[in-house]
């Protein structure tokens, strides 16, 4: 739902440098990743780099489609996860 509260211009003014900081954290985080990798791909850097590319759509829903990215889509329970914890994307057995 739209910010009728304020326009265009005002909602740039008020949140362009909260997320150029964001994407210079991102920018930071793969130079890292490819400077000290090992060659071998993860699924969560795999999932980011898809993710990036979804940010370059100009069609209305890329928070949606970057979600569904993200999300395990199946509906059969697993047995054993396997980890104590989320990932943050869904691992390539899935």
């Amino acid at each position: 739902m739209p910010d009728n509260t304020m326009n265009k211009t005002e909602i740039v003014d008020r949140y362009f440098q909260e997320h150029r900081a964001k994407l210079l954290d991102i920018a930071a985080f793969l130079d890292r990743v490819d400077r000290y990798g090992d060659g071998e791909t993860d699924f969560r850097i795999e999932a980011m780099r898809a993710c990036i590319q979804e940010l370059l759509s100009t069609e209305a829903g890329r928070t949606e489609r970057i979600l569904l990215l993200l999300s395990d889509q199946t509906e059969t329970p697993i047995e054993n996860a396997g980890t104590k914890g989320a990932s943050g994307a869904v691992p390539p057995t899935m």
